[in-house]
């Protein structure tokens, strides 16, 4: 604790005890006729310390904490209680200032916090994943059990190959090359190029948008430009007209022709349903006589806020 005297300039200390001199390092020589603002550094609030000039102005009784600096730089996290006092007459004789350190105490309230939004996080990203996997399992479709169960199988394998890239990647955001890349290489596909600028996608849109490519390049390979010899595909993609946000096109070329393409399947109504609800942009495909092309374009204003429980 220390005492000040606001009636002489500056309101200086004019007492401190030896709990205070422990705490902050100084001596008594160094404390005694100072006022009690060299404890605060660069990391110190300016709004709390205008706070306890107000406390101190008003007269009147103020509990705050604040971050404030020991003799050897250090810093710690200081619960200051400040209190005038009084003559019979009610003149204001001294301010009473106690300190409590509680630097460890604010640690565990920041790591509680952490912990919380951290949780939250994870919450919002496994109903992410979990709805499409839901979404997966409820509209796939095929006549032999053993088929329907590769269906569901390749498609949650996409899904966790994008979970391992975003792991790498600490759960930030993804460069859609990458995203692209890994998808094909998944597949041992030798015959799609690739061209784009480094765009990179938020993490809770990365499986959404792998799940996307994955059918796109799976339908290729099984009805589409990869299913001969001869076939190609070509995906392109830029910036959006607006921040934050992509265009992609795909372009299969030299493939069978479109009768034999156009076989409705899981695959297209699930791709509507996540670039459309999910990621709340739009797809739109065309198909011609030399091929198929899928555009996707994807807001950067609503990009990986899609509702998870939304299908």
């Amino acid at each position: 604790m220390v005492v000040t005297d606001p009636r002489q300039a500056d309101n200086p200390i004019v007492l401190a005890n030896q709990a205070f001199l422990d705490l902050t390092g100084y001596g008594a020589e160094e404390v005694i006729g100072r006022n009690c603002r060299f404890l605060q550094g660069e990391g110190t609030s300016a709004a709390v310390v205008g706070k306890i000039r107000d406390a101190i102005a008003d007269r009147t009784d103020a509990t705050i904490e604040i971050l404030n600096y020991k003799k050897d730089g250090s810093p710690f996290w200081n619960q200051l209680h400040v209190s005038a006092i009084h003559d019979d007459a009610g003149e204001l004789l001294y301010f009473f200032a106690s300190q409590d350190d509680v630097t460890e105490f604010h640690k565990v309230r920041i790591l509680e916090a952490t912990e919380h939004r951290l949780l939250k996080e994870v919450d919002h990203r496994a109903r992410n994943v979990l709805a499409v996997v839901d979404g997966i399992v409820r509209l796939s479709r095929a006549e032999d059990a053993t088929l329907y169960a590769a269906a569901i199988q390749q498609r949650v394998q996409a899904l966790a190959a994008a979970h391992t890239l975003l792991s790498d990647q600490g759960w930030k955001e993804v460069a859609l090359g990458r995203i692209l890349q890994q998808q094909v290489d998944a597949l041992a596909l030798g015959r799609v190029r690739l061209a784009g600028p480094n765009v990179m996608v938020p993490a809770l849109a990365v499986q959404p948008l792998a799940l996307v490519i994955h059918e796109l390049l799976f339908n290729a390979t099984l009805h589409g430009a990869l299913s001969i010899p001869s076939g190609m595909v070509s995906v392109r993609w830029a910036e959006a007209a607006q921040a934050g946000g992509f265009e992609l096109t795909w372009v299969e070329t030299n493939g069978p022709a479109p009768s034999q393409a156009r076989r409705p399947g899981f695959g297209t109504m699930m791709m509507r349903g996540i670039i459309e609800r999910q990621l709340r942009g739009a797809i739109r495909r065309d198909w011609s006589d030399n091929g198929l092309t899928v555009k996707i374009v994807v807001p950067g204003d609503s990009i990986g806020e899609g509702d998870p429980n939304r299908r």
